[in-house]
């Protein structure tokens, strides 16, 4: 397993072989019996650590706790006795429905920002169902009226379009951030 700092990223080893006919062989009382269930408890640790961390591909209108850990809040370092953990990134998604045509909507996302919450990301893709186009958010277009802007402040998430967009219908916006 790697650790948080290995940018080769967390993976369970798949190398793992037990023989059955040796464990049942395996006197209870004896010291290779009492290893065997260090290296099984060992591994089961290595596997809830690894699922741990890793970002769960779950998309919920509800705060989730997304697996996804960015560093140590840098204002704590040096300031406490233990040391800063790696903060972990909460998601939402919000179910904006249709895009405005040229102009701005608004839609609540009933999350309670503090100025100890921090953005990592924000981002939507909308869909025309009828003709069929897909479009990500925001989005950047060389017709400068084509372009969408996304923004979420402590109350709304805001998709602004120069044209006509009400043709995509349904549009879900993701927010991803951190709570100190």
């Amino acid at each position: 397993m790697a650790n948080q700092g290995n940018l080769e990223g967390l993976y369970v080893p798949t190398t793992n072989i037990w023989d059955v006919g040796q464990i049942e062989d395996m006197d209870v009382n004896s010291s290779d019996f009492k290893e065997l269930l260090v290296r099984l408890y060992q591994n089961i640790n290595m596997i809830s650590t690894v699922l741990n961390i890793k970002d769960s591909a779950y998309y919920d209108t509800n705060e989730f706790v997304n697996g996804q850990q960015f560093f140590p809040n840098p204002s704590l370092i040096g300031s406490r006795s233990t040391t800063p953990q790696f903060r972990p990134v909460f998601r939402l998604v919000v179910n904006f429905g249709a895009l405005p045509n040229a102009g701005t909507k608004t839609m609540p996302h009933g999350l309670t920002f503090t100025s100890g919450c921090t953005l990592t990301r924000a981002y939507a893709a909308a869909s025309d169902t009828t003709g069929l186009n897909y479009i990500p958010i925001p989005y950047a277009s060389p017709t400068l009226a084509n372009n969408i802007e996304l923004s979420v402040d402590a109350t709304n998430v805001t998709i602004v379009t120069g044209s006509n967009r009400s043709a995509f219908n349904i549009c879900y916006v993701i927010v991803e951030y951190l709570k100190w």
